[in-house]
């Protein structure tokens, strides 16, 4: 049986719904968590004292204690009031703003994260526009986000739904799912260009968290790009 949705899909009221499990490791946004992390790993150590860290839908801050030590201011902006409240208290300088219309200054970012948000904007071009246009020339963009693909639409919807550590039910719009190619020539349009990898759960970490034997699951590098998928670019210099 599929799901029971209370709520239309896509709809960030479902983000208050959950606000209590946002910090649990093996609850609804488990797999957040572990994405995180691995998109952490991709932010390079600051280069200035005054170096400012954008983190697009933050959330409640789960990229926070991978990203602290970098050298980063570390802002964080997201439309969910609850999620923002507990980003706070993890060190993180939040803006209550929708990301398609950010409340900074031209070229104020040295590193941009968008994470697991491009698959949930009605407006992915304008996503693009603003993400490059707060990032510094020389700076780093990095994403993740969900292939529109037939088998992106099967494991992130029909599969991780009904599965322990998946998506929570509702939370995705596959009409919404990105296409890579458009990706890629709408961000090099703005001066960024943009490399894909593959992500995947290490399986050993994956049996173990399920056991309950550990919190933490890596995410693996690979070539396939057509599910989950990380980009990372740097702008370039007029």
């Amino acid at each position: 049986m599929p799901p029971t949705l209370t709520l239309p899909r896509n709809d960030p009221r479902q983000y208050d719904d959950l606000a209590d499990t946002w910090w649990d490791p093996f609850g609804p946004f488990a797999m957040l968590h572990w994405i995180a992390e691995a998109r952490a790993q991709l932010i390079p150590p600051a280069t200035s004292t005054d170096a400012v860290l954008v983190d697009l839908a933050c959330g409640a801050g789960l990229m926070a204690p991978h990203a602290a030590g970098r050298g980063y201011t570390h802002i964080g902006v997201d439309i969910t009031a609850s999620a923002l409240r507990q980003a706070q208290e993890r060190g993180v300088a939040t803006a209550h703003a929708d990301v398609l219309r950010l409340p900074l200054k031209d070229e104020s970012a040295d590193v941009v994260t968008a994470g697991e948000i491009l698959e949930h904007v009605t407006d992915l071009d304008q996503l693009i526009k603003e993400s490059s246009r707060v990032l510094k020339p020389g700076g780093t963009l990095i994403i993740d986000t969900i292939a529109d693909t037939a088998l992106g639409r099967f494991l992130a919807v029909t599969v991780a739904e009904r599965i322990p550590g998946g998506a929570p039910p509702g939370i995705h719009d596959p009409a919404l799912f990105v296409n890579r190619r458009a990706l890629v020539e709408a961000y090099a349009r703005h001066g960024v260009r943009l490399r894909l990898r593959g992500l995947r759960p290490s399986v050993r970490d994956a049996i173990a968290w399920r056991s309950g034997r550990s919190t933490r699951v890596r995410m693996l590098p690979m070539r396939m790009t057509s599910v989950l998928f990380q980009g990372m670019g740097r702008k370039e210099s007029p």
